[in-house]
């Protein structure tokens, strides 16, 4: 037997356990991801879910915990095709050092949060850096908890930010660890405008 059948053979042995996973998979219902770890990427694929989701006509709305109002190319773009951002405003807590402005802020944001996550026309929700906010105790745990669990059935939700807690990890469909391995800014590379941020 030649390369190409023995390849052949082994790609059909593969594809018939996929597919058997593929029609096992039959519930259909809103999904929430949760994007952690030290790793760099975390928004960028939660945005990508966001523009996924917006490509195929869907309705997204986007809370951005943490970021500042800055200039943001994910926002210029996605506002474009009228998906709405809430966001936090104060930019990183080490800038604000004033942990009462930042609780104010969060719980602020956290109120257009779980209108987003109430509402049935909205197929996907981004809580950017969300994971923050219940690590810093900036917003009640329970009250936020609550809400991922009782959103509209066919609603998605992706949540990002590192340190999940366990009770995040435990409640989402999918978790994703993103890893530090190297990244430009330890080794004094500046931000890139379009691909940094």
């Amino acid at each position: 037997m030649d390369k190409d059948e023995k390849y052949k053979i082994k790609s059909q042995k593969q594809k018939e356990k996929v597919d058997a996973k593929v029609a096992k998979a039959q519930i259909e219902k809103g999904v929430m991801i949760v994007i952690t770890g030290n790793g760099k990427g975390k928004s960028t694929s939660g945005f990508g879910t966001v523009a996924r989701c917006v490509g195929h006509g869907y309705k997204a709305a986007v809370v951005q915990f943490i970021k500042g109002k800055w200039d943001c190319g994910e926002r210029t773009l996605l506002e474009q095709h009228d998906v709405p951002f809430a966001v936090m405003g104060t930019g990183f807590t080490w800038n604000t050092q004033d942990r009462s402005l930042d609780i104010e802020a969060a719980e602020s944001v956290w109120q257009e949060a779980k209108k987003f996550l109430a509402d049935p026309q909205y197929h996907l929700v981004l809580l950017d850096e969300l994971t923050y906010m219940l690590g810093y105790d900036y917003l009640d745990k329970e009250e936020v908890l609550n809400a991922l669990k009782n959103r509209p059935e066919e609603q998605s939700v992706v949540v990002t930010g590192r340190g999940a807690i366990r009770e995040l990890r435990e409640m989402a469909d999918t978790v994703s660890e993103v890893k530090e391995e190297k990244h430009a800014f330890k080794a004094g590379v500046k931000a890139r405008k379009g691909v940094d941020w």
